[in-house]
């Protein structure tokens, strides 16, 4: 590639991360300062305290965008992919899993990836809502109309999801460029009108706000948390766009774009402290209200777009983690493989943020809501970090500790602040993610008692082929493939099979899947060929958990490795299990009923790993745990 070309694409790369990765944060002046000055708080809109506050955001997008996200976790990739289950597989990694660690960490990337799915619920409706209380400014009758309004451009937003973001996708990063363009502009207008406010750029008044008002100050900090919701989504979307697009459209950007417009509200704040009502509207004046609601509402949409498909990936990788059970998943582009459409986390998603607008009817009744599941997920993401800056870089105690003990302080006083607005809200991404760590950590349990299970009845394969050929059952032609888990023995439905219909075919092969805790895995370490005897084989494949599974595609490439299959004269022999909650050992009796509950409506391993329906013969099996 010449160096055009790569300047070209880094340009193209930069534009899209502008409009995917910054959507989320690139709204919140929607109603960031708003929720700060919220009468409840108690806060006085005095020049002290407004210089306080607007210094607080610029270093809290410079402390924990900057340089914690944008600077050291960006360096934590796991092959190039970055978010909170690739940080947990990279954690998981660097200790061993008969460590005394691996558990714990489990849990707090489990919970932070819940706490993502609380983000991602609450950041539509925020989003939405905010730009549409615009209309409130421009006519204070049609304040009724804001959560229909919402409603309806919810429900199409979600409802256009089944077609893919491919067609659309390309006016997202003009679009927010141009939001981008807007929020700075509307900034330095209110600049050079009150040019007192860039006195804030100055830390000291941070510290001299923090000091005089104490307590107020600590129940700010929630507020002002709102400023810098979104970063997680920048590490997230790293193996989409990789670091340096990311980091060019957060400096370049991203980060100017927002100082100015803060900067910019604050000085309206200033001049006019009635503007407090709706500080982000009122920066132009009353002729620049309808297009800035179009403006943004546009933005908010795109914002929810990111947390929508950033739902979706997340779902995916942990179902191949082992977190959730299988579900449908539909791609919706032809040339980029992670445009997914997940049915039933859409429309799931959809109701729980439609009861989040019903439920608290404006912005700033969600604020509250909002701060909690970022600054949780923000704390796992550090304490992840710090195992993997220790453990996996091997990098002295000293400067691990320094690098991510100065961050984590951070984030407690940021959460410990959130945490204030438990019962105004906070309960409602905890309780989100209460119900999905629940979920996840039965699930992951659940299979576990039935792999322990299936191992104690284990018949070994070894010798069972062996006493199976002193007198061989009659071999028909083709080829039967049996899935297998790696310590199964003896598949169930070849057991089944010899029972039933007394016949072996003259081809078997025993097909093993793996999901390793890395992204990805090159096509040739995915397969591997293990010769049995009497024309039975061994098939391992190993997939990263965002790889895609489509076991037709690998055995076209077993021909290669002496292997070769013709899909018309082979049959996939597959054991549906079915699970039974037994009284005893394992999970408390309701764990046991859910997980019995989820697998029976989890997505077959035919559907999901792509064989062909024509070719799979289930055999059914009983299993208790």
């Amino acid at each position: 590639m010449t160096s055009e070309n790569k300047k070209s694409s880094v340009a193209a790369l930069t534009l899209s991360a502008v409009g995917i990765v910054y959507g989320d944060i690139g709204t919140s002046p929607l109603y960031t300062l708003r929720a700060i000055f919220d009468p409840e708080h108690g806060l006085a809109l005095t020049t002290p305290n407004i210089l306080g506050i607007i210094s607080l955001i610029f270093w809290s997008l410079t402390i924990i965008v900057s340089l914690k996200y944008v600077t050291l976790v960006l360096r934590a990739d796991n092959r190039g992919e970055g978010g909170i289950m690739a940080l947990m597989a990279l954690a998981l990694n660097s200790v061993t899993r008969h460590s005394k660690w691996h558990f714990p960490l489990l849990v707090i990337g489990v919970l932070g990836a819940t706490m993502f799915y609380g983000d991602s619920v609450i950041t539509p409706a925020i989003s939405v809502l905010g730009a549409i209380e615009g209309l409130e400014v421009a006519a204070p009758g049609m304040s009724h109309y804001v959560v229909p309004l919402t409603i309806f451009v919810l429900v199409a937003l979600y409802s256009v999801q089944r077609h893919g973001t491919a067609g659309i996708g390309r006016f997202f990063g003009p679009v927010m460029l141009v939001w981008f363009i807007a929020l700075a502009a509307m900034g330095i207008v209110n600049i050079i009108a009150s040019p007192v406010i860039l006195g804030a750029l100055n830390p000291l008044h941070a510290f001299r706000f923090m000091l005089e008002n104490e307590f107020l100050a600590f129940v700010a900090l929630g507020a002002v948390v709102l400023a810098v919701t979104g970063a997680e989504a920048l590490y997230a979307d790293m193996g989409h766009f990789g670091r340096k697009p990311i980091r060019l459209a957060w400096f370049m950007i991203a980060f100017p774009a927002l100082t100015l417009n803060y900067l910019g509200q604050g000085g309206l704040l200033i001049a006019d402290p009635t503007a407090i009502d709706n500080p982000f509207f009122h920066q132009l004046g009353s002729w620049s209200v309808i297009p800035l609601v179009i403006l943004s509402t546009m933005a908010a949409v795109i914002a929810s777009q990111a947390t929508i498909s950033g739902t979706y990936s997340m779902t995916k990788q942990a179902i191949a983690l082992g977190l959730l059970p299988r579900m449908r998943i539909l791609h919706t582009s032809e040339s980029q493989i992670g445009q997914i459409y997940i049915p039933a986390v859409n429309w799931l998603q959809l109701v729980v943020v439609l009861i989040a607008v019903i439920g608290f009817g404006s912005s700033e009744e969600l604020a509250g809501a909002y701060g909690i599941a970022v600054t949780a997920t923000m704390m796992a993401t550090t304490i992840l970090t710090f195992f993997v800056t220790r453990y996996r870089w091997k990098l002295p105690l000293v400067l691990c500790l320094g690098a991510t003990g100065f961050f984590l302080v951070i984030d407690i006083m940021l959460f410990s602040s959130t945490a204030l607005k438990l019962f105004h809200g906070g309960w409602f991404p905890l309780l989100l993610g209460t119900v999905l760590l629940t979920g996840m950590l039965t699930w992951k349990r659940g299979r576990e008692l039935v792999f322990e299970n299936l191992q104690r009845h284990a018949i070994p394969l070894d010798a069972f082929l062996q006493s199976l050929f002193v007198g061989p059952p009659t071999r028909v032609p083709g080829t039967a493939i049996f899935l297998r888990g790696e310590s199964d023995g003896v598949p169930h439905a070849l057991l089944h099979n010899l029972l039933h219909n007394k016949v072996l075919h003259e081809r078997v092969v025993f097909l093993t899947v793996r999901i390793k805790e890395e992204p990805w895995v090159a096509l040739p370490e995915q397969v591997q060929v293990v010769e049995l005897g009497h024309n039975c084989f061994q098939l391992n494949i190993q997939y990263g958990f965002k790889d895609e599974p489509d076991i037709p595609g690998v055995m076209q490439h077993c021909a290669t490795l002496g292997l070769p299959f013709e899909m018309m004269e082979t049959s996939f022999f597959i054991a549906r299990q079915t699970v039974i909650s037994a009284p005893g050992g394992g999970m408390a009796p309701w764990r046991e009923h859910l997980y019995v509950a989820m697998s029976r409506n989890a997505r077959g391993a035919a559907d999901y790993y792509q064989i062909p329906t024509n070719r799979v013969i289930e055999l059914g099996t009983q299993v208790e745990i």
